[in-house]
């Protein structure tokens, strides 16, 4: 074989070598290509649903405030005249009805109170002056105070302070599930356990009400809004509940690097 015919070998052979090497470049760049845009595509899906779940939290946050102010401003005042008037009438009704109208008055005047209570948590400007753990605890006393049912509440571990968006976020997912308690358990026993670790805070809620089947496929707006407002704290959280056992609420909640420093 001539020196001609081997260097065209090695000619062929490096042309072909080459050749091979740029379609294998091009393939990954094409690969690497795609992925970035896939992954910008997921991220921008991703930041549409964060900024669509907080656009519509902060309409539902002035929603209860607006709420929160009409129960405060005008049905608390119409039930102050009322008040007021009927210990006018109190002062004037006969012996045989007083008993009964001082009753009614009672009634009214803690109805007057429940109110006022239930307008500033509905307000995110009241919630952020209580604070988490505050707010959290007069939800409890509240259920005590009607005797709705016996309710206990624990704080566990070294305090630590988070941020005032991120203590409403939390405790509206628990205000929901207080009122899903009130309305559906059927529960005589109602606990709230905030656990304060090194890292993270869980938040454990739990009754021993009546329970539902979680293998049942709902669609309710109060679940959704629980695992939307999770979704923008980045935070874990798990509802599990047995039939005639009760239902129970674990949120965990890790502490952003500058609230841990």
């Amino acid at each position: 074989m001539s020196q001609e015919t081997i260097v065209l070998i090695i000619y062929t052979i490096a042309v072909i070598f080459g050749l091979l090497l740029f379609v294998i470049w091009f393939f990954i760049a094409f690969q690497n290509r795609k992925n970035k845009l896939l992954v910008k595509q997921i991220e921008a899906e991703k930041r549409y649903e964060r900024e669509l779940a907080t656009s519509q939290l902060e309409i539902q946050e002035q929603t209860f405030k607006n709420i929160g102010w009409e129960l405060h401003d005008n049905v608390g005042q119409l039930l102050s005249v009322l008040s007021i008037q009927l210990n006018m009438m109190l002062l004037k009704a006969p012996r045989t009805i007083q008993k009964q109208l001082k009753d009614t008055s009672d009634v009214l005047g803690n109805t007057i109170q429940e109110v006022r209570n239930l307008s500033k948590t509905l307000n995110n400007e009241v919630v952020n002056k209580n604070g988490l753990i505050r707010s959290l605890e007069i939800e409890v006393e509240r259920f005590n105070r009607l005797k709705y049912l016996k309710a206990s509440f624990e704080v566990n571990g070294k305090i630590i302070c988070i941020s005032a968006a991120h203590e409403i976020l939390i405790f509206r997912i628990y205000q929901e599930f207080l009122a899903n308690v009130m309305k559906h358990s059927k529960a005589k026993n109602l606990s709230v356990t905030l656990n304060f670790n090194a890292n993270d805070l869980e938040i454990i809620a739990e009754d021993n009400g009546v329970g539902f089947d979680t293998s049942q496929k709902t669609e309710s707006s109060g679940l959704q809004t629980i695992k939307g407002r999770a979704t923008l704290l980045n935070a874990k959280y798990s509802l599990t509940s047995i039939i005639d056992n009760g239902t129970k609420l674990v949120l965990l909640y890790t502490f952003p690097n500058e609230t841990k420093n």
